[in-house]
């Protein structure tokens, strides 16, 4: 009879630690998912989000700068470098494009950004060499500008390309750039360099 009733107790352990057995099971499923869960939100938020890749000018390195307010009239070379900044987790291929740098809202000159990539978190630069010229201007304060000794022009540019991540997801996107260029007209230096 006590051999009966151990068995029995037995064969109910053996149901207790295959039930217990399940629930640790279920409870390491559970955890695994929200597991899961918690890395592609993680990834989604961080990696996966496309930024648009910004565009701005360099240092500014004067070559020439020669002013006539009396003319009036100015030209002046100078070399810079364009960046195209690409934070995402994935390469920035852009089309090629074109920065106008203008004086008043007219066109002083323009400088050819070739088709290229940035890779994933770098910045890809060109090394450019400007050349800048009010003798295609018609009508302007100019020499009321010349005059105060500060030489005020604007650069703008728009890049499009496509941010390509994980080798499959492909999302445009349209990179701007305005800066606003002061040259010293005495030192014929820059004088302040402001990019948004």
């Amino acid at each position: 009879m006590a051999w009966k009733q151990n068995d029995a107790e037995s064969l109910q352990s053996a149901d207790e630690l295959k039930r217990q057995k399940r629930i640790k099971l279920a409870i390491y499923i559970g955890i695994f998912i929200v597991f899961q869960i918690i890395v592609i939100t993680a990834m989604s938020l961080t990696v996966m989000k496309v930024k648009t890749p910004k565009l701005r000018l360099g240092n500014i390195n004067v070559q020439e700068l020669n002013s006539t307010p009396t003319t009036p009239s100015f030209d002046t070379k100078f070399t810079t470098q364009i960046r195209v900044k690409n934070t995402n987790f994935g390469p920035y291929k852009f089309d090629e494009g074109t920065v106008t740098f203008l004086y008043q809202g007219a066109t002083v000159g323009q400088v050819s950004i070739p088709k290229s990539k940035a890779g994933m978190l770098s910045t890809k630069k060109f090394d450019v060499e400007v050349s800048l010229s009010s003798s295609a201007l018609s009508s302007s304060n100019i020499g009321n500008e010349l005059s105060s000794g500060v030489l005020t022009l604007n650069g703008a540019a728009r890049l499009t390309g496509k941010v390509e991540l994980m080798f499959i997801m492909k999302k445009k996107k349209a990179s701007t750039m305005n800066c606003t260029i002061a040259f010293a007209l005495s030192s014929k230096t820059l004088k302040s360099l402001q990019c948004k």
